[in-house]
């Protein structure tokens, strides 16, 4: 059965979608899950993001921003200092960063798909430690490689999914969301599209089109003092953004910087505990690790005074993206009995229509 998505609800939002509001709207852009839900405490998987497809191992231009970095990004050293990312992008929980770092070298081995002669993967990861026993390390290789191999165009699976299948976002159920912008061929006809695993904020926080959803729902609240306003956030979010724009890996980062606008939309500042840490990584620029006999690469650049839609573009769709995450996500039950609610839809539209943001 078809998930609902935010549009689906009626929630009013900004900006014209691609044709899947994915971040598969990119030309060449796959995403492949694994998801691991066993017994009472496995609740956890793997989602991976192949820039080109799983079949073009040519490296694209990246850059990372660190909004809060109380979480985990492996390969983001070299991002930051070579500009380039080199290999599938690995998106799991906070224990298994390891095995999945691990598996990519081995499947890029595999299918000889190293640009260098060693590999340095990115590896971001979220702590689903509420739902899941991260302890137990349910995360295997033969999930990870599921994940690489599956890995699809078009239409894909949101909210209780891949590494987002124990993730808890505004003390509702989180997950795995997507979302994508389009732009008029007058501002340029870019795509850019965001996929995010969410795990962060709590509830009195959470705003939707500008109303407080969360100070009206109370039900399910996994802790009651979060009324506090000073209460300690804890979780993360990991944001991962492509576009089809030319870009540099400088501008790339100003285009990451934006899902922390993406994230403040939905009521979250960013904790201390929390683990907030974006990528975005550009598909132009194909030969730009093929050069000439001097070792000159014939590239392309967006001007700076033409990235204003591109950097509007990055925030309205993680925020989109988390929306959707949170619109997808089912009820769950977990580790040592744990039980988290989803966003309950009924709820959210009487409130939108109370506040005159839906009629």
């Amino acid at each position: 059965m078809t998930k609902h998505r935010a549009r689906d609800l009626g929630i009013p939002l900004d900006g014209k979608t691609g044709a899947f509001n994915s971040i598969t709207d990119v030309s060449g852009v796959t995403v492949g899950y694994a998801t691991v839900i066993e017994g009472s405490s496995a609740r956890t998987g793997v989602t991976v993001i192949h820039p080109r497809g799983k079949g073009n191992h040519t490296p694209v231009y990246a850059g990372v921003h660190s909004f809060n970095g109380n979480g985990e990004m492996t390969g983001a050293a070299w991002i930051e200092e070579g500009g380039l990312l080199e290999g599938p992008i690995g998106i799991t929980n906070s224990h298994s960063v390891g095995i999945v770092r691990d598996t990519i070298i081995a499947w890029q081995l595999k299918h000889n798909a190293m640009y260098q002669r060693w590999s340095l993967p990115v590896v971001g990861e979220t702590a689903d430690g509420w739902l899941n026993d991260m302890n137990s390390f349910h995360v295997k290789e033969h999930h990870v490689m599921k994940a690489l191999d599956s890995a699809k165009t078009g239409v894909i699976e949101e909210g209780n999914i891949g590494g987002g299948t124990g993730m808890v976002c505004y003390e509702f159920k989180g997950g795995t969301g997507t979302s994508s912008r389009k732009l008029s061929e007058t501002l340029g006809g870019w795509t850019v599209g965001a996929l995010v695993q969410s795990n962060f904020g709590r509830r009195h926080q959470f705003t939707l089109a500008g109303v407080p959803i969360g100070k009206h729902i109370k039900e399910g609240m996994l802790w009651p003092e979060s009324e506090d306003p000073f209460a300690q956030e804890s979780g993360s979010l990991i944001v991962i953004i492509a576009t089809d724009a030319p870009l540099l890996p400088h501008q790339l980062k100003r285009l990451a910087k934006r899902a922390t606008l993406g994230m403040a939309r939905t009521g979250s500042m960013g904790g201390n505990g929390s683990g907030d840490i974006f990528l975005a990584f550009s598909t132009a620029n194909s030969n730009a690790t093929h050069e000439d006999e001097k070792g000159i690469s014939n590239i392309q650049t967006l001007s700076n005074d033409h990235l204003d839609p591109l950097l509007a573009s990055a925030a309205l769709s993680t925020e989109e993206a988390i929306i959707n995450s949170m619109v997808a996500a089912e009820d769950m039950d977990g580790h040592n009995e744990v039980k988290v609610k989803a966003l309950p839809h009924g709820e959210v539209q009487e409130l939108l229509r109370h506040y005159k943001r839906i009629e």
